[in-house]
């Protein structure tokens, strides 16, 4: 569930916070602390937690050993701190994608930018409690934008298209990664997996439901299944669907050729 949002801070603040340009303090006592440091004590507390609605600058000052008010002295508030965490948690993207842009194949350099979003994710799913409709606009947000936009440069692609591609497989990614962790959160939740909740389930279901009244339903819900063991797959979802994106970009491609 979304519990944030990308741009809701001071803009001009923000990025000075982002690209290192804001003033600091000429008097007062000198800074303990790096904004580095506590951008980093809130990403750890976010990753323990798995939940963004918990963070909160008074928990990342206790994390530190400083007092809450000191904080605002590096970050202005909650809005700009998680603007920082995304861009520092993007940072961790910027090799994989640089190999990616320098190996030419668009279609790999394609999946490449899944996969590395995909684990993304996996290591930090707070990120997915973030709605980026206003994107950040840090150094680290750029220069992943600037890398995966390389890895489709010159493929016949206009300038619009390729951006409209990259937003088309991160839409597709981060929603089956959305399932994933509510798929995950659902099993902590309730103590079973979903085998067994399906062992449960299932016979109960067959009491007021048989094949002949949906035929279609049954087979295939049967099939899949007995695929997955589970009513539905995340990751086997997200790589179907990765490769079917990667189909009909090609296609577009090469009727361009």
């Amino acid at each position: 569930m979304t519990t944030d949002s990308s741009g809701r801070g001071d803009p001009a603040r923000t990025v000075a916070l982002l690209w290192g340009t804001s003033e600091r303090p000429r008097r007062g006592p000198k800074q303990a602390l790096s904004t580095a440091e506590v951008v980093d004590a809130a990403i750890e507390l976010a990753d323990a937690d798995l939940d963004l609605a918990t963070l909160s600058m008074r928990r990342v000052a206790e994390r530190l050993g400083v007092g809450t008010m000191s904080l605002y002295t590096y970050v202005a508030s909650r809005a700009e701190l998680i603007e920082a965490m995304l861009d520092r948690a993007y940072a961790e993207t910027l090799p994989a994608l640089d190999a990616a842009a320098a190996d030419g194949d668009w279609a790999a350099g394609l999946r490449r930018v899944a996969e590395v979003s995909w684990q993304l994710y996996e290591r930090h799913p707070w990120i997915l409690q973030v709605f980026t409709g206003r994107p950040p606009l840090g150094p680290n947000a750029i220069a992943k934008y600037d890398l995966e936009l390389r890895v489709l440069d010159g493929g016949h692609l206009t300038d619009v298209e390729m951006d409209s591609v990259l937003t088309l497989v991160h839409t597709h990614v981060e929603g089956l990664a959305r399932r994933r962790v509510e798929a995950a959160n659902t099993e902590r939740r309730t103590g079973l997996t979903d085998a067994q909740w399906w062992a449960v389930a299932g016979p109960a279901l067959a009491t007021v439901m048989g094949p002949d009244q949906f035929p279609v339903a049954s087979r295939v819900g049967q099939a899949a299944g007995e695929e997955h063991q589970a009513a539905h797959d995340p990751v086997h979802a997200y790589r179907f669907g990765l490769e079917r994106l990667i189909d009909g970009v090609a296609a577009l491609v090469d009727s361009r050729g």
